[in-house]
């Protein structure tokens, strides 16, 4: 009989190596019942391929593993399920086509005289969801939902194989903040029904908020596992990259970098209902901040800027000659470049190789009498690998197989491979850990500091204010407040300018 403070999972010195690369080295880690255990490390540190051999997708090298106080042996996913263990995806797992039913019962399903009992699994959903204390509709298909609810439903599936451990990996990451809350609560109801749940996450705001204990992955070794009562978060931070580490968050003057020259002149700039009537100037060597709630107009903008989204009326002008940007190839014609929200579907082929990535915007300059030149893409890929130090085994390796850190990594360099003079970037912070987020903010000051033109979009206020020279509030896709930065004294001065325009 497990009770409160009884062991759900216990992994003691779990080791694993690829090839001759010790990923894992003798890590321990522990969650009880009804506990919320944070993992936390940079990216590359180990938490994934923790994970993945509790889910039983990669086998351990050594040490053992015990469910409910059992030694048990995770030999494949079924064997994790069979142990109680579910997995909810920070990338969805669910069938968009199908509905939220199927989707929870898939390779599961209910039969009756042999044939799939599509009422009994909406009968089953309906009933997990009654006792989650949400409202879904199991006959709705997934693509038809907003994207809490996907979310809802990966936790329906996880809980409909009797899950006793669910392992959350950043599970607000597409999440709006209404919708982040919405879970949270959620969170609460399933610690108090016995339910241990491993939550992976960089958000230091939502560990405090929902876990008990914290363990620190780095270097593939834990380096700490605390009370979150006993540790601050500069002590985690500091365990996380194995230093002292805030400076990436202080902001310093660059008036003396931007030039008075206009880079981009913005005017009137429609795309549909999204964005209405937006007007900016952007100078050169200037980092321009967009904040705003979501649906505000951020991501439109920039997608118009890009030429993903086809303006329906006003005008852009690059250094004072108007342009037209119907196409991202005209935008990149333009020397503009977009760094994605979405890095997985929007800015990397997932099964090509990291080399293909880093060179796919740069074909034309890589050929050799007409033909692509292995040579000449090897050597680039080379070039902007250690340009951002992006850590991989070989350059030919498919980057789906990357961390988060170094898969934005990717995708940042291949478009500064392309020299742009304007440089777009959409959330390019979220989901990585606080080293890549550091190392990608010390990045966006020296791409402005040469001269170059910046326009970053982010939800972390830290972190714009950090860099921003100034700020733009975008609400209902207008600009409702232009703050140079010397007149923005904190963070919920931001915050309020920016629900103030709600």
């Amino acid at each position: 009989m497990t009770t409160a403070n009884s062991p759900a999972i216990e992994m003691r010195g779990i080791e694993k190596s690829f090839g001759t690369n010790p990923v894992l080295k003798n890590v321990d880690f522990s969650v009880t019942v009804g506990e919320v255990h944070a993992l936390a490390g940079e990216n590359g540190a180990g938490k994934s391929t923790l994970m993945k051999i509790l889910q039983g997708v990669y086998q351990k090298d050594a040490g053992e593993i015990l469910v409910s106080s059992q030694v048990t042996e995770i030999e494949d996913t079924f064997a994790a399920r069979r142990a109680g263990i579910g997995m909810v995806f920070q990338e969805f797992s669910l069938i968009p086509s199908l509905t939220v039913a199927q989707n929870i019962f898939l390779t599961n399903e209910p039969t009756k005289f042999g044939l799939i009992d599509d009422a009994k699994a909406k009968a089953l959903a309906l009933g997990i969801f009654k006792e989650m204390e949400v409202e879904v509709d199991p006959s709705r298909t997934v693509e038809s939902m907003p994207t809490a609810l996907w979310q809802l439903t990966e936790i329906a599936k996880a809980l409909a194989q009797n899950a006793k451990v669910l392992i959350m990996d950043e599970p607000t990451a597409s999440l709006a903040k209404h919708e982040a809350e919405g879970l949270f609560a959620l969170i609460e109801r399933l610690k108090a029904k016995g339910i241990a749940i491993v939550y992976i996450s960089h958000r230091m705001d939502e560990i405090y908020r929902i876990a008990n204990r914290i363990t620190v992955l780095r270097d593939g070794s834990r380096v700490l596992t605390e009370s979150l009562k006993k540790v601050s978060p500069e002590q985690i931070v500091e365990a996380i990259v194995g230093r002292k580490s805030a400076a990436h968050l202080v902001h310093k003057s660059r008036a003396d970098k931007i030039s008075s020259q206009i880079a981009l002149d913005v005017k009137n700039l429609s795309s549909g209902p999204k964005l209405q009537n937006v007007s900016l100037q952007l100078r050169r060597g200037e980092i321009l901040g967009l904040a705003g709630l979501m649906g505000s107009g951020r991501t439109e903008l920039v997608n118009t800027l890009f030429g993903i989204l086809k303006p329906t009326s006003g005008t852009i002008s690059i250094n004072g000659k108007l342009v037209d940007i119907s196409s991202p190839k005209r935008a990149i014609d333009n020397r503009i470049a977009l760094v994605p929200e979405d890095r997985r579907s929007q800015g990397l082929v997932l099964d090509h190789p990291v080399t293909e990535n880093l060179t796919l915007p740069l074909l034309d300059d890589l050929k050799s009498s007409g033909l692509l030149s292995k040579k000449k893409i090897a050597v680039k890929s080379k070039e902007i690998i250690d340009q951002f130090d992006i850590k991989l085994a070989h350059p030919s390796i498919r980057v789906s197989s990357l961390s988060g850190g170094n898969q934005q990594k990717v995708v940042i360099g291949k478009w500064l491979g392309t020299n742009p003079e304007i440089l777009l970037m959409d959330e390019p912070t979220a989901g990585v850990d606080i080293g890549t987020k550091s190392e990608i903010l010390d990045l966006v000051r020296r791409i402005a500091d040469s001269g170059k033109s910046v326009i970053l979009v982010s939800s972390e206020l830290p972190e714009l204010l950090s860099v921003s020279d100034r700020i733009l509030v975008l609400k209902d896709g207008h600009v409702s407040k232009s703050l140079n930065r010397d007149e923005i004294p904190s963070e919920e001065f931001l915050q309020l300018a920016i629900q103030g325009a709600a």
